[in-house]
């Protein structure tokens, strides 16, 4: 950990002493260039000194994490300010390089031409994009909640679940939390849709049970019809945070699984529930988390479906969409309809709807934010209500899925 610090220090001290030449181009006052060095200056000690008192296993999360995102805003303004300065100094060297082949005197003002300020200029306006962004994302964007609605057809719904609606959170990560009141209003626009039933696809944790105690009572409101269910992410087994015992990591999952039946979530662990509505019912599944790349592989599918019909109407809920794409879209049992989260969309990117849906995150998975069908089956994946890592979200923003049914030929 030193030795990255180290050389991470190093780079970012570089960049923003290279970036510091094209921003006095543009600034001649002294107390600009004081302040472009006094921030730079203090974004660095500010992560400094919070990642050496940084104690092992209490997860990227609260005043690291702030320092982490100021840190890395600042990184991304000198980089790309940086690089335009890069394209000036090499044609400005091959103009040296020209200069003394064609003989030039240095007396000559075209000898070694000075910084253009127009470049500069250009330079910072570009790197001051992300940067803007990225604090805004800290700022705001963190807890700029959209509800988004879909409405899925299908022929053999059961007709009694015409018009049924489903509201989906994802990825709470309540260990990044840091504003009562901005969780608060999340929680109460979920209960604004008046949803028949809330299902909630993991990671209600960072690492550890005890992130839960200070927003247990807020998430408590949550009510619906047919009550609120829930399943793991891979964050809910402690798997990225050091523990005094095998012992103890085990016990912080037992205490996680009582913590969400004590504010009312109803837990399934690769098993299934049945949603009943006048006579009719559609089957509720439920499984652990199933990830791609090094993630657990904990969910067992043919233990979740066990005495379910193949002719069912089925909802599945799975963390991660890599295991949609991996075993559920192939499997015997036709699941109508997936629900994931997981991505976060990376909580970055750009979206306008009807127009561009894009994020560095589709890199890494093919279903990465919204919904999608396949052989005759839908995921949606839920862009997630928190946070993690970088304490923000820009353009991907914190999400309320609301899933309405219909039964193709009803109204």
């Amino acid at each position: 950990m030193a030795r990255f610090l180290t050389i991470l220090s190093i780079l970012y001290i570089v960049l923003a002493f290279y970036g510091f030449q094209g921003f006095k181009t543009i600034f001649k006052s002294s107390w600009m260039q004081v302040l472009y060095a006094v921030l730079f200056f203090f974004a660095l000690i500010n992560l400094v000194v919070r990642a050496i008192n940084y104690v092992p296993g209490d997860g990227l999360r609260g005043s690291i994490s702030i320092a982490g995102g100021i840190f890395f805003s600042f990184f991304l303004l000198a980089l790309f300010l940086g690089f335009f300065l890069l394209i000036e100094d090499i044609i400005r060297l091959l103009t040296l390089g020209y200069n003394k082949i064609v003989g030039l005197s240095e007396g000559n003002t075209s000898y070694f031409p000075s910084r253009r300020k127009f470049v500069s200029v250009i330079g910072l306006g570009i790197a001051a994009l992300p940067f803007g962004a990225l604090l805004y994302g800290m700022y705001k964007g963190k807890y700029n909640y959209k509800v988004l609605k879909y409405e899925l057809e299908f022929e053999d719904l059961p007709a009694a679940f015409n018009g049924y609606q489903i509201t989906q959170i994802s990825d709470v990560h309540s260990g990044s939390f840091d504003n009562h009141e901005k969780v608060s209003y999340g929680i109460d626009l979920i209960n604004k849709q008046k949803s028949d039933v809330i299902l909630f696809t993991g990671d209600l944790v960072n690492d550890k049970a005890t992130e839960m105690e200070p927003w247990k009572d807020s998430f408590a409101k949550l009510e619906a019809k047919d009550g609120v269910f829930s399943v793991l992410g891979n964050h809910d087994y402690g798997d990225y945070t050091q523990w005094e015992s095998i012992e103890a990591k085990a016990q912080n999952l037992v205490d996680l699984k009582k913590l969400q039946k004590d504010i009312g979530f109803d837990l399934i662990l690769d098993s299934h529930r049945y949603l009943e509505r006048n006579g009719e019912r559609i089957a509720l599944v439920g499984v652990e988390n199933w990830g791609r790349g090094g993630f657990k592989k904990a969910g067992d599918l043919n233990k979740a479906k066990e005495g379910i019909a193949k002719n069912d109407f089925k909802i599945l809920m799975s963390h991660d969409p890599s295991h949609w794409e991996d075993v559920v879209i192939n499997d015997e049992y036709h699941f109508h309809l997936t629900l994931s989260g997981h991505t976060h969309g990376m909580q970055f990117g750009v979206e306008i709807p009807g127009w561009i849906k894009w994020s560095p995150v589709k890199w890494r998975y093919k279903y990465w934010a919204g919904l999608y069908q396949e052989l005759g089956q839908y995921i949606n994946v839920n862009r997630g209500f928190g946070f993690i890592g970088y304490p923000g979200r820009v353009g991907i923003w914190p999400e309320i899925s609301v899933i309405t049914l219909k039964k193709k030929g009803l109204t």
